[in-house]
């Protein structure tokens, strides 16, 4: 590493922290890894589906742009799109170079198809495991690199100094111990916020941290409101909402009512292939329909041997629950997922606070619209972190593009009470899921706002001394979803809104929201 030359202060350790890790460490940069939990729990860990590259013969980088743009409605950013397509294959063959164990058939990496891709590029590891494999993969690469990691260790703040650098404010994750680090580049890689929502597919630990501490900071963000859901997770009540990887119905699998009928037919000529905001809001109308609480995921017509050998990961979890989806309905409900908006960023990572780079979930690219296609976000992790690493080691000036008009947010007025954190989080999860869900109002929205904006001043600090801490991140991120959700008066991609079931021109635009200047 040049002399005098600080390594890159990396935040979060799913796929895009650990990638950026890894290749600042190859590109001669001492980074520094940053986790608030432990270094192997993440997103990451729980993605099923695989991840999407064009590398078969009958496919091409072309095919795989046209898919993501169609499934973007309208809002996807086509040169972001183009770079995520094309720097694809080099990106898998990183992984392989790591050791990554893609599944193979006689040398040749097998590929799955999953909803809305016109061709089989779905590249899987261990079947249904594939988070798994590559999270593993990288975490073991990090350790034997000899990068230095910092497990349990929580961002709390960033602040932009006088010289036009932003600093970081670090503590232990129970509050003690706070640290100041300035001087470094800062890679944001916090990852998603769906487990601010009742329901979800998201392990306990994203809750959008880092994209309320952006925003706190001064960074711009965008497309908040597009939250997607995924169709198909495991129902029991008290049993925990385990995903069941779409690639089931890319193998076959069919979606029934509690009567055994087929049902998704009648809303979109793909049925079980169509894009994940059709099949979500097919099976939630289903549910109200008929009043009941779930559908079913009937994977019968698979064969056994291949229902085991593919998605080995769900088969052991049916049978913790004496199900065997070989013979057995398997009982599902839509849950939320996949937080498409988030910090705003241009193709390198550069965000609207000069020293503040972000990649993965919690980074908004542009390159996933208004609905995120199947099995792309673990790759955009790695292109637009190959593109952060290129910017950390030869850094230019630049971010985001100005837009033509900003929502402004200003900062609530501290009340006295202070409620616990899990009373905060409960309150946002059922707010959320209540009424920023998978279908949306107005009426119901502004609700949400409105008691999103108190929770948030009770827990929001009034003395700048004090650090802000989750419960005022949760409420933080969950109104800024809202917000953007009562914005856009019209229905496009994951965003739906009954009140306004239309997509309008007028609306194929972005949501940009600043925090508003203090009085």
């Amino acid at each position: 590493m040049p002399v005098g030359r600080p390594g890159p202060l990396i935040i979060g350790s799913g796929i895009a922290g650990l990638y950026v890790a890894l290749r600042a460490r190859e590109l001669g940069l001492a980074p520094t890894l940053v986790t608030k939990s432990r270094l192997e729990e993440s997103n990451t860990r729980y993605a099923q589906g695989g991840i999407a590259a064009a590398i078969a013969p009958n496919d091409s980088v072309e095919l795989h742009l046209r898919d993501t743009i169609r499934a973007g409605y309208g809002l996807v950013d086509r040169a972001a799109a183009k770079i995520l397509t094309s720097e694809a294959p080099a990106r898998i063959a990183d992984l392989v170079r790591y050791g990554v164990p893609f599944d193979t058939v006689e040398g040749q990496i097998t590929l799955g198809r999953e909803a809305a891709h016109s061709r089989a590029r779905i590249l899987h590891a261990g079947g249904d495991a594939t988070g798994l494999s590559i999270e593993e993969t990288l975490r073991r690469r990090v350790l034997i690199e000899g990068i230095e990691t910092r497990e349990r260790t929580v961002l709390r703040r960033l602040t932009r100094l006088a010289d036009g650098t932003t600093m970081a404010t670090l503590s232990r994750d129970d509050g003690r111990d706070r640290e100041e680090v300035a001087g470094r580049p800062l890679v944001l890689a916090t990852g998603g916020a769906g487990s601010l929502f009742r329901h979800s597919s998201n392990p306990s630990i994203a809750t959008g941290d880092g994209v309320a501490i952006a925003f706190r900071a001064g960074a711009r963000l965008s497309d908040m409101e597009f939250i997607q859901f995924h169709p198909t997770t495991f129902f029991r009540p008290g049993a925990p909402r385990f995903l069941i990887t779409e690639a089931i119905r890319g193998e076959g699998a069919i979606v029934v009512g509690e009567d055994g009928e087929r049902f998704l037919p009648r809303y979109h000529p793909e049925a079980e292939l169509a894009p994940r905001d059709v099949v979500t809001r097919a099976i939630w109308a289903e549910m109200q329909r008929t009043r009941i609480d779930h559908v079913y995921l009937d994977a019968t017509r698979i064969p056994r041997d291949q229902l085991y050998t593919r998605f080995p990961t769900v088969c052991r979890f049916l049978a913790d629950y004496a199900l065997d989806p070989s013979r057995d309905r398997i009982p599902v409900t839509p849950a939320a997922h996949y937080m498409i908006g988030g910090v705003s960023t241009d193709h390198e990572g550069r965000t609207s606070m000069p020293g503040l780079l972000a990649c993965g979930e919690v980074a908004s690219t542009g390159v996933h619209g208004a609905n995120r296609l199947a099995s792309n976000s673990l790759l955009e992790g790695l292109v637009f972190g190959e593109r952060v690493v290129r910017q950390l080691l030869h850094p230019v000036g630049g971010g985001p593009a100005a837009p033509d008009q900003s929502l402004r947010v200003p900062d609530p007025r501290p009340r006295p009470s202070e409620p616990s954190d899990r009373e905060v989080s409960e309150a946002v999860r059922g707010i959320l899921w209540e009424s920023v869900g998978i279908v949306r109002e107005a009426r119901s929205l502004r609700a949400a706002v409105i008691a999103l904006d108190v929770l948030r001043s009770r827990a929001e600090p009034g003395d700048e001394a004090v650090l802000p801490g989750s419960a005022a991140n949760a409420t933080l991120t969950a109104g800024l979803i809202a917000r953007a959700a009562l914005a856009r008066e019209e229905s496009r991609g994951a965003h739906f809104r009954s009140d306004y079931p239309k997509t309008l021109p007028d609306w194929k635009r972005h949501l940009v929201f600043e925090r508003a200047a203090p009085p």
